[in-house]
């Protein structure tokens, strides 16, 4: 298991922007986008394994995990 593997991340349609937005609450907010979900998916990983560890390379502390923490179950329970 990755580090980022603790952390929710978020690919939606935008109607603003007319594509898909990638973000990872918690990390880091909108931060790829793209006419194909599943692309944007992986840039998002991506992004999320380099600031990550861009962190803890300047020794930052990392956020607090979001996975198993209900964090989707509390989107559930807005929308």
């Amino acid at each position: 298991m990755k580090e980022s593997d603790r952390y929710v991340k978020i690919v939606e349609w935008s109607e603003e922007d007319g594509c898909f937005v990638g973000f990872c609450p918690g990390v880091i907010g909108a931060c790829c986008h793209g006419d194909n979900e599943v692309e944007v998916y992986a840039d998002l990983c991506q992004i999320v394994d380099e600031w990550l560890t861009t962190l803890k390379n300047d020794g930052k502390p990392l956020p607090l995990p979001t996975v198993g923490k209900g964090f989707v179950d509390q989107i559930l329970n807005v929308a």
